[in-house]
């Protein structure tokens, strides 16, 4: 596995040996190319949901991201996700969380950013992971503050599963399928 493009262009990342799906670069180079059409890249404040190895986050970080949180609660992602972020250099830009996903977001819903809200967030879980669980994520970035006003979600899933539950807040604009893999994004809006 490599970074697609960017300052890091060509780098390699380490991958956890067991836990994870890393998101393929064919399918990593897609979401940016959309990403970079949308023009939200550079300079933004991003989220990696479910990080695994970190690619997704790490990208973002080559391709001009101001900053990066990437939470996962495996350890061994975790330890995979440390590891690229050192061997990238990018420890002024990346920060890595250990801990659920789902209690990082509940903390984001209940106090938004106090230094800004978020650009851009990738969730990349599990496909075994419950509808329930998915929406119970998503709500939590539709809270007051939590969204940038022009902010972009990616949801990656199995391209048999349903389409996310998409909360109050967020609307989604678009999804592509990819072989096994569906991504779907959203945006948020005012609630009606």
């Amino acid at each position: 596995m490599r970074i697609v493009a960017g300052a890091l262009g060509g780098r390699t990342l380490v991958v956890p040996t067991q836990g994870t799906r890393p998101t393929s670069d064919r399918v990593r180079e897609a979401i940016f190319s959309r990403l970079a059409h949308l023009d939200v890249l550079d300079g933004t404040r991003v989220l990696d949901l479910y990080a695994g190895s970190g690619a997704l986050g790490l990208e973002a970080a080559s391709r001009g991201a101001q900053h990066v949180t990437l939470v996962d609660s495996a350890r061994v992602a975790v330890d995979a996700a440390r590891k690229n972020v050192a061997a990238l250099g990018l420890a002024a830009v990346v920060s890595v969380t250990a801990g659920p996903v789902e209690r990082y977001t509940a903390a984001l819903a209940a106090a938004p950013p106090l230094s800004g809200a978020l650009d851009l967030v990738f969730l990349d879980p599990p496909y075994d992971l419950s509808d329930d669980d998915l929406s119970g994520v998503l709500a939590d970035l539709a809270a007051p503050g939590v969204l940038a006003p022009g902010a972009v979600v990616v949801v990656e899933r199995s391209a048999r599963s349903a389409e996310p539950a998409w909360p109050a807040g967020l609307e989604p604009f678009g999804d592509k399928t990819y072989g096994e893999t569906r991504v779907h994004y959203a945006e948020p809006i005012e609630p009606a």
